[in-house]
């Protein structure tokens, strides 16, 4: 062995390693390569982009473990089927291309990156912001006010935060209450509540299309229903009609709550799935609930 290795780096020379050269071009090409990731990921956090890109981090997971495992059928599946899935991340992040192509004309790319760590998410609320969106729900419900609230929590809100009136202000049952009265500019439409602040109101939410939610129910609980459906946010709804108080949560629609079960509900967080057998889905008339 020894006479192996004596032979073997007997004619080596230091000068037979090649040291790559770095020039200005080099450090110029990674830095606009790290840049352009780094966007394309801040882009995706704002939105529900974010949830998609881990399912297709998943599926990318998924064909190296088939590959190194020799499963020729899946390989063999998923490459045929690669060039039908770009077409369709082309349609499914389309609102996120065309808002990044609106960045690049409008010149906000370097503002932007300027801007690192002002919008980081945060996907959890205080007590004490709780405590005052049931005070509001709950003085809402007795004035028979309708009102529709949407609590951020992991899955990021930007797209729907868009669609309203930016306000930015600390979450007070006095705010809330003002933002619900009767024929006030902003009453009509959802607010989003983010990072313990009212973000946005008057915000445009999709309307659910579950065969499994009453015709009776009105725009409000269903615009609620389906917000939750596509993220994993909590929609506080008071009914116009009635004054009960619902939360809707996973596609799931809790209706007639007392305060003290919405508190409940609300600070278990992501156990509200097991407390979900003891709540039936009550249908109510009414015209805009």
């Amino acid at each position: 062995m020894d006479f192996f290795l004596r032979g073997l780096f007997s004619n080596f020379r230091y000068t037979d390693i090649i040291i790559p050269s770095i020039g200005i071009r080099d450090i110029l090409d990674i830095l606009i390569v790290a840049y352009i990731i780094y966007k394309i990921f801040c882009l995706m956090k704002e939105t529900r982009a974010w949830t998609l890109f881990k399912g297709i981090a998943v599926i990318c997971v998924f064909a190296i473990a088939c590959m190194i495992l020799n499963l020729n059928t899946m390989v063999w599946i998923l490459s045929n089927t690669l060039s039908v899935g770009i077409m369709a991340l082309i349609v499914v992040f389309q609102p996120e291309l065309r808002k990044a192509l609106e960045q690049l004309g409008k010149g906000k790319h370097f503002t932007d990156f300027f801007s690192l760590g002002e919008n980081q998410h945060v996907g959890n609320f205080s007590e004490k912001t709780m405590e005052e969106i049931i005070k509001a729900s709950e003085k809402m419900s007795a004035a028979r006010t309708g009102a529709l609230m949407l609590i951020e929590r992991e899955v990021p809100l930007g797209d729907f935060e868009r669609t309203g009136i930016q306000i930015d202000a600390v979450v007070t049952n006095q705010l809330l209450i003002n933002i619900f009265e009767h024929n006030t500019p902003l009453h009509d439409g959802a607010v989003i509540i983010k990072n313990n602040r009212v973000a946005a109101a008057t915000c445009f939410l999709p309307l659910t299309e579950s065969n499994d939610i009453s015709m009776e129910l009105g725009t409000r609980h269903r615009a609620g229903i389906g917000a939750s459906e596509v993220s994993d946010a909590y929609a506080v709804i008071v009914s116009e009609e009635t004054g009960a108080i619902s939360l809707a949560s996973n596609g799931v629609l809790y209706r007639n709550l007392s305060t003290e079960t919405l508190r409940s509900m609300l600070s278990q967080g992501s156990t509200v799935g097991r407390i979900k057998k003891r709540f039936f889905l009550r249908r109510h008339r009414g015209k805009d609930e």
